[in-house]
């Protein structure tokens, strides 16, 4: 009886490597972050190491992706990430969104919520583990933008609607 059930999970673990998500690779970048707000190279190297794999459209996929089901589980959270933060379409947001949008930069970033533990456990992405110099340098860099935002538009019109 094992054999059968042993036989029958490894043929349907062969099944599943044929069915496979579709690799977030477009790196459309028409309204990404930078075509609008300065982002300094040190702020950049962050962003690529710490955040764009999930928040941008082109991720760079671990050797691990072409494996089921383990390429479903990334796809669902980079599509979810994309779908909270996504730079590569960051100016297509209306203003007071982006000015959110940098709020909560902020704070995920300070309370260390980000990069997701899930994304740097057991030695994934060495480079994604931000330092407090780092932390604090992407979290001055989304307050000077906010402070930009604010320099530029009125009060009211950074304000999300409720």
């Amino acid at each position: 009886m094992f054999k059968k059930i042993a036989a029958v999970l490894l043929i349907a673990l062969i099944i599943i490597q044929f069915i496979r998500p579709e690799k977030n690779l477009s790196d459309d970048r028409t309204h990404a972050i930078g075509t609008r707000y300065a982002v300094p190279d040190d702020v950049n190297r962050i962003l690529e190491s710490a955040c764009n794999d999930c928040h941008s459209n082109k991720t760079n996929y671990p050797w691990y992706a072409g494996i089921q089901p383990v390429a479903w589980w990334l796809d669902h959270h980079v599509t979810e990430g994309k779908g909270e933060l996504n730079f590569s379409a960051f100016t297509k947001l209306s203003v007071a969104v982006q000015n959110h949008k940098f709020e909560e930069i902020i704070d995920e970033v300070k309370e260390k919520k980000m990069p997701l533990p899930s994304y740097t456990q057991f030695g994934l992405h060495p480079d994604a583990h931000l330092t407090d110099v780092q932390r604090e340098r992407l979290v001055s860099w989304a307050q000077d933008q906010m402070r930009l935002l604010k320099s530029q538009y009125p009060e009211d019109s950074l304000k999300m609607k409720r």
